[in-house]
């Protein structure tokens, strides 16, 4: 085997040994003898490989030159454009590229440009060699080389990708249509120019996923007139990672419109008994308790707020907290909700409890979405509201009555009377969280929730006709606040 044999069968790129042997020949007498063969060899492999990357995740901005592999998603269309200084106009045209690893657009120039529309389609395999830059809608790779592969094998579907769960890292040109889950408010910010910035937030849904979507400046304030719910179409997205996370983006050239169409979201939770302290999860139930909300002052002189809801699946239930504008949600018992990416914390007696933060997504669900089927149940169908939630035996109960003579019983506000009519200390001993509008100040105080009135003993100034929570250990008949807010 001759020296430029052996360095090719080390070589991995794309060209022929005939192609290999022609360049190390020409490298030869280009150095004026200056190189032998094997040397010669050496400096082409070298040129060949330098800058090759092994996906496309791997390119950055920045580097001198990247080499790649990449099917083609998409064609784009040729533009025309004025030269500075020249009598020729100029040619580009944007294809789209993807590989298992991510996607990436690359503008094709002049020649090239005009040979994509004829010679380009979708599922061919090209090496890419060109200079990687940051573009308007996130990283692109200006091309210095294009060369089609016949023999290399990429598995990446091109087919429809208007899928959430078809969205991949560096995707440009996405219309994408889904159902608003959540929104986020209005925020500005300041650019390196000085120049002031807006930016909002919502997050969609289709039948394969969530994704979040930023709008930057005029499309921020479609954040405000859209409302959960509705189906939207998002028009000239691009998807950049944040965190881990994929994101699909929509600057001035795009638009999110609002459209006709029924979308189908099905959220994918966790039981609520399965959580663990720090995780970051997607749980969904009915809501079974909802405090009033409640302003605090932060560190920094702000107003924050935060209302407490209590959601319950067929496996437990939790405390959710909901911050900022969350904190406004109309939210009632009964309600069936959605508490998407909440963090799993410490909360009061011990208790985990989830904090939904302005990352995470809290929406109302269609009646009966997160309903379970009892299978010991003779309805034999999904059930709705807080019944469905319920134990199996209270279900049965609920539903048919007790069958073994004893008597069944129900529970008005806090306190529980059997069916006939004899009292129970269930409401009267242990931990216990209470809303009211005080009826009675000083020692002791008195609660109202129109149901029925609770005494409480706290050391703390209430006022007639506040309305506050407490939360404490019921002892003979008196709530022992450990929090009063």
């Amino acid at each position: 085997m001759s020296d430029i044999e052996e360095v090719y069968a080390d070589l991995d790129a794309d060209v022929s040994l005939e192609e290999f042997r022609e360049a190390v020949e020409a490298k030869v007498e280009q150095m004026g003898g200056l190189a032998d063969e094997e040397t010669a060899a050496m400096l082409i492999a070298h040129e060949l490989t330098e800058g090759e990357v092994e996906g496309i995740a791997d390119i950055e901005p920045g580097m001198e030159e990247v080499k790649f592999l990449g099917k083609v998603v998409s064609v784009g269309e040729v533009r025309t454009f004025e030269r500075e200084g020249e009598d020729d106009d100029g040619q580009v045209c944007n294809i789209e590229l993807a590989d298992e690893t991510g996607r990436v657009r690359v503008a094709l120039w002049d020649e090239d440009a005009a040979a994509a529309q004829d010679e380009l389609a979708p599922g061919q395999v090209l090496r890419i060699a060109g200079r990687p830059k940051e573009g308007y809608n996130g990283l692109e790779v200006s091309a210095d080389r294009v060369e089609g592969n016949q023999e290399a094998t990429i598995d990446v579907d091109v087919g429809d990708d208007s899928a959430i769960d078809a969205l991949t890292i560096g995707q440009s040109d996405v219309n994408l249509v889904g159902r608003v889950l959540d929104t986020d408010e209005v925020r500005t910010f300041s650019r390196d120019d000085g120049s002031e910035g807006r930016v909002a937030n919502l997050t969609l849904g289709d039948e394969t996923g969530r994704v979040r979507v930023t709008l930057w400046d005029e499309q921020a304030d479609r954040a405000d007139e859209l409302s959960a719910g509705v189906s939207v179409e998002v028009i000239d997205g691009y998807v950049r990672e944040r965190e881990g996370d994929l994101e699909l983006h929509v600057g001035d050239r795009g638009a999110v419109e609002e459209i006709d169409e029924d979308v189908t979201y099905v959220p994918e939770t966790t039981d609520i008994d399965a959580v663990e302290m720090g995780e970051t999860v997607d749980i969904a139930g009915v809501v079974r308790s909802a405090d009033p909300k409640r302003t605090f002052d932060r560190d920094d002189g702000s107003e924050g707020q935060v209302r407490n809801v209590r959601v319950q699946d067929d496996t437990g239930d939790i405390r959710v907290a909901l911050w900022g504008d969350k904190a406004d949600l109309d939210v009632a018992p009964g309600d069936e909700l959605l508490c998407a990416d909440v963090e799993i914390q410490d909360g009061w007696q011990d208790e985990l409890e989830a904090s939904a933060g302005w990352r995470s997504t809290v929406s109302m669900l269609d009646d009966g979405a997160t309903a379970a089927t009892d299978p010991a149940s003779d309805r034999g169908s999904s059930e709705q509201g807080l019944d469905a939630f319920a134990a199996p035996d209270d279900r049965a109960d609920a539903s048919t009555g007790a069958t073994d003579g004893s008597s069944t019983s129900t529970s008005t506000g806090g306190s529980t009377t059997s069916a006939d009519g004899s009292g129970s200390d269930a409401a009267t001993t242990g931990l216990r969280e209470f809303t009211g509008t005080v009826v009675q100040t000083g020692d002791p105080v008195m609660l109202d929730d129109g149901e029925e009135a609770v005494t409480v003993a706290t050391s703390e100034d209430v006022k007639l006709g506040q309305e506050v929570t407490v939360r404490g250990e019921m002892r003979d008949g008196t709530l022992h606040a450990e929090e009063l807010f």
